[in-house]
């Protein structure tokens, strides 16, 4: 079984310390979502669980922090490398929150659970969320791979369906 690592600044220290998530379905409490606390804390003023319909509508505003709709703007530079589709498109981003630290914790699937490209997908987020002119969006991110809901082709926006269609998919 493959594992995945994301690194995250602690809140607590500051420090940056890696977390690793394994490619099986975490438990959830009820919700579409993991049950895991730590990732989205109660007290960081920012609620939401995956939805279908995208990152914008599966998150609240963050007040005074980034606007989740910039970030996701950005997220639509992470492309699949194997589709050659962002992950936005794809409907792969399920959740946004950005906690007091100003670090994103992204609720992410992938088509497939045995997918061999997430530290690609990583490092792309990372990139496109932390560097660029005044430091970037936030400070650093953190991915937090889930599998419930399954990702399906129903989750695909228009615009990747007919970039899809593009490259000769059937969708």
């Amino acid at each position: 079984m493959s594992e995945n690592t994301a690194t995250a600044a602690t809140p607590e220290t500051g420090d940056a310390s890696t977390t690793t998530d394994a490619v099986t379905p975490p438990a959830t409490n009820g919700a579409a979502g993991p049950a895991d606390a730590a990732a989205t804390p109660a007290t960081d003023g920012v609620t939401g669980s995956p939805a279908a319909d995208g990152p914008a509508e599966a998150a609240a505003s963050t007040g005074g922090r980034v606007a989740l709709a910039d970030i996701e703007e950005a997220m639509k530079d992470v492309v699949d490398p194997e589709l050659g589709i962002n992950v936005v498109d794809l409907g792969l981003v399920y959740g946004v929150h950005v906690d007091d630290q100003n670090v994103a914790t992204l609720d992410m699937t992938l088509t497939s659970a045995a997918c061999p490209l997430t530290d690609v997908i990583e490092d792309q987020a990372r990139q496109a969320l932390t560097t660029g002119p005044g430091g970037g969006l936030v400070d650093d991110i953190r991915i937090n791979w889930v599998w419930l809901p399954p990702w399906g082709p129903d989750k695909i926006t228009d615009e990747g369906r007919d970039q899809l269609r593009s490259l000769g998919f059937n969708v």
